[in-house]
């Protein structure tokens, strides 16, 4: 079935990116000048995410290059590294919770659009990884997603998988 899109008509509609413009652009200036930084200590970020209203556990390890679209949309449990360049596209809530390990230059994304949309509406759905899971390198987590308790995403894969 083939869809002709008009992108002009796009609105948007039922996208709530949870806080005002100050706060968002505060946070954009915040992680583009300090947070991704090498030189920023590793024990701040997670204080400064909670700042920015995340909901952040205690021995959360989170390296440099690490870009997470609203902070305010992030729970991150107990005792979880996440790696260098990983990219948290949360338009919706996203859950880690304890002991997850998420590797290097993987893509945890909860945006998406309508395929069905003649606007190219959004379709975006929050996503949960469960304890002890490992989500390696370059993985792609699509919107949705529900990762299992002790789950390995191998790298380079996406989840769930696609036909």
């Amino acid at each position: 079935m083939t869809i002709e899109r008009d992108l002009s008509l796009f609105s948007g509609e039922g996208y709530n990116k949870g806080r005002n413009i100050v706060w968002q652009f505060l946070w954009y200036a915040f992680s583009n000048l300090i947070f991704k930084k090498f030189w920023f200590p590793l024990k701040l970020r997670p204080i400064f995410l909670r700042f920015f209203g995340a909901s952040v556990g205690a021995g959360v390890r989170i390296r440099e290059n690490v870009s997470i679209h609203w902070p305010w949309k992030l729970k991150i449990g107990d005792h979880c590294w996440i790696g260098t360049e990983v990219l948290i596209l949360n338009l919706e809530n996203v859950e880690i919770q304890d002991n997850v390990c998420i590797s290097q230059r993987a893509f945890i994304c909860t945006g998406s659009h309508n395929t069905k949309s003649t606007t190219f509406e959004f379709s975006n759905k929050p996503i949960v990884i469960e304890s002890s899971a490992w989500i390696c390198a370059y993985a792609l987590i699509l919107p949705g997603s529900r990762i299992s308790l002790g789950t390995v995403v191998p790298g380079g894969t996406t989840f769930p998988k696609r036909g």
